[in-house]
């Protein structure tokens, strides 16, 4: 565009600032964001060749990681179903009440073969947590959305690249 133009018409440069700032404003607001885990490096090893395996969709929905962009962490649909690989141990998956079935809001289950801390949170979400494997992986679904489809199609995909264990 030559220079020209930007002196006849004195309203373009103001006009192209704000397309600018608005497309950039409209594509970033729309993600969902996560904390990112911070494990050491055998567990991170293991959390990239999950990232790898994972399925494009979850429960019918496409995926769309969180902010920032991790290996670590994945999304699907909006509001978004959200998985951190390599967290830290839940206090309720030692908790005695749990294991006994005397705590409401969280219970152990297996789904596919594998084994899944399941706690329901304040705001109305799920989160589930996996057991018995190297890593702790964490799966968060938001209120209202149908939990059921989410750990199945999640199964396959932590037990080809999760190994059978105790994490740290």
């Amino acid at each position: 565009m030559p220079v020209d133009f930007f002196r006849r018409r004195p309203f373009a440069l103001p006009v192209l600032a704000l397309l600018i700032v608005v497309t950039g404003c409209s594509s970033a607001d729309d993600s969902a964001s996560a904390a990112v885990p911070e494990p050491d490096a055998k567990t991170t090893k293991l959390c990239r060749k999950l990232d790898a395996a994972l399925p494009a969709k979850v429960d019918g929905l496409g995926r769309e990681d969180p902010e920032p962009r991790s290996a670590l962490t994945a999304g699907w649909g909006s509001p978004a179903i959200i998985l951190r690989c390599g967290v830290v141990r839940p206090p309720k998956m030692t908790d005695p009440k749990v294991a006994t079935g005397a705590d409401p809001d969280a219970v152990g289950g297996e789904v596919n073969g594998v084994g899944w801390l399941m706690e329901k949170r304040d705001d109305g979400s799920s989160r589930f947590t996996t057991s018995s494997r190297l890593a702790y992986v964490e799966v968060t679904v938001p209120a209202g959305r149908d939990t059921s489809g989410v750990l199945v199609d999640l199964a396959a995909a932590i037990k080809k690249t999760v190994p059978e264990g105790i994490a740290n």
